[in-house]
């Protein structure tokens, strides 16, 4: 099951897409890594798609990811009376800790870490930005508001404080919950919501350890000034425009893509554009232009890979939303302009071993045009190096861990393979990535093909040598 490109394609599971002829279709379409949100479903649910994941992995040979999303800490008004209200443009409006339903005046907010952070003139937005207000008082269990964009509100829906850092724990008593049921499944990512600092990810990775790496979803404009924080402890990050767009006027929201895009690139850490990529395909057969475009846009910035929600989860045609993404990143994969975009946006190398020999990768690709490139690891570092470099062409990763295979799925154009971990020498290391070239479909007999591994093996973060090899017949 090799890929005709190097941008991965992530699709969420749910009700349109649980059995299992429709993953199996979904996989052969195009699908990398699946998508567990544990904002909906029970945990029987995702268990049952996570093993029927295992079970297409075990039937196709290849290690596929599984992406387990935490739903993150969800502030939201409390009730009304009647169930909804009317909110005046220009009226007083008071939001306090009292818990009887509100009306047009005032409204219930249990969330006293959100008056604990406001100061006067701070824009709060409910239901995903439609109603507007501005602070002009505040205490500790209150907030007295002007409403500046008016409209009807109902019960329990969403409040953003978008300039302001909240003293929440990214990791609410359900995720903790979650995340302890995902990691006994044996899930490859987590997905962390509504990463604010970088010592968020110290806190999920004082519990996760190891066992999974960890994805920070990017949705809040506070993120974006410790980005470069958030970058160093994470292994990837999520480029969640839902709720970024929410909380940022929506012509800053391309700006911010570029600039987390560009810092992922830059420390070699897997970027995921997601959200409404192809949104209209939940009730359509086929996307808008610009859902096209938006998509193809993305691939051209170089990102890891591009990621489908609702589209695959509860729309009409999970299969056909796979498969017009897979055909949009072979397009422009193929197109002329794609090669150099890459090239144009390729990040210096850092001076360190791994990505002198990794920088040299890329060298011997553009001048030799091996068959293909080929990373011993462990633990994945080698690869991620490598792919970091967006070499031109194809990159086999091989490793002894099938966590790390599975892991590597999310990576710009690496395909990774799990092998026995015998390899003792050079020599040997060098015929193992010979054969494994061969029947991956990579490299035939008398091609060349460039080799990168660390010494000693096993080691993890020691790419230290570089080798051009010619193939043998198997």
């Amino acid at each position: 099951m090799r890929r005709a490109r190097s941008t991965k394609i992530v699709a969420t599971l749910g009700p349109a897409s649980s059995g299992e002829a429709t993953l199996r279709a979904l996989f052969e379409q195009g699908v990398d890594v699946f998508r567990l949100n544990f904002s909906h479903g029970t945990h029987d649910d995702h268990a049952q798609r996570l093993r029927t994941v295992r079970r297409l992995e075990q039937h196709y040979g290849r290690p596929i990811g599984v992406l387990l999303d935490l739903q993150g800490p969800k502030l939201r008004l409390g009730t009304l009376a009647g169930g909804k209200a009317v909110l005046e443009t220009g009226a007083a409006f008071r939001l306090d800790m009292d818990p009887t339903p509100g009306d047009g005046r005032r409204a219930p907010l249990p969330h006293p870490e959100i008056f604990a952070a406001l100061a006067d003139g701070t824009e709060l937005l409910l239901d995903d930005g439609k109603l507007r207000l501005r602070v002009e008082r505040h205490g500790s269990d209150f907030a007295e508001t002007r409403v500046l964009v008016g409209g009807a509100v109902s019960d329990r829906k969403g409040v953003n404080v978008p300039s302001v850092v909240l003293p929440l724990s990214p990791l609410t008593p359900k995720d903790r919950d979650d995340l302890a049921f995902g990691l006994t499944l044996g899930v490859d990512w987590v997905a962390l919501s509504f990463v604010q600092r970088p010592e968020d990810i110290e806190e999920a990775r004082a519990i996760i350890g190891e066992r999974a790496w960890i994805m920070a979803k990017i949705e809040k404009p506070a993120a974006m000034e410790q980005l470069d924080g958030i970058v160093a402890l994470c292994d990837g990050l999520m480029v969640a425009r839902g709720d970024l767009g929410v909380e940022l006027p929506p012509e800053r929201v391309p700006e911010m893509q570029r600039r987390i895009v560009q810092a992922c690139r830059r420390a070699g850490k897997p970027v995921v554009v997601a959200t409404q990529m192809l949104e209209s395909m939940v009730q359509a057969p086929s996307p808008t232009r610009a859902e096209v475009s938006d998509v193809a846009n993305a691939v051209y910035e170089g990102v890891d890979a591009v990621m489908l929600s609702a589209e695959s989860a509860s729309g009409r045609f999970p299969q056909e939303a796979v498969a017009m993404m897979d055909r949009i990143i072979a397009r422009v994969e193929a197109s002329p302009s794609y090669r150099p975009g890459i090239e144009a946006t390729h990040q210096p190398a850092e001076a360190t071993t791994a990505d002198a020999v990794c920088a040299s990768l890329r060298q011997v690709a553009e001048l030799l045009r091996p068959a293909v490139t080929v990373t011993y690891t462990a633990s994945g570092f080698s690869a991620l190096r490598a792919a970091r470099e967006r070499p031109a062409v194809p990159l086999l990763s091989l490793t002894p861990s099938l966590a790390t295979a599975r892991r590597l799925a999310m990576a710009w154009g690496v395909h990774a393979v799990r092998v026995d971990d015998d390899v003792h020498d050079v020599g040997e290391m060098l015929q193992r990535a010979g054969r494994t070239a061969q029947t991956e479909g990579f490299a035939a007999s008398g091609d060349d093909i460039a080799v990168v591994a660390g010494l000693p093996f096993g080691r993890a973060g020691s790419t230290n040598l570089l080798h051009v090899h010619r193939v043998a017949p198997c």
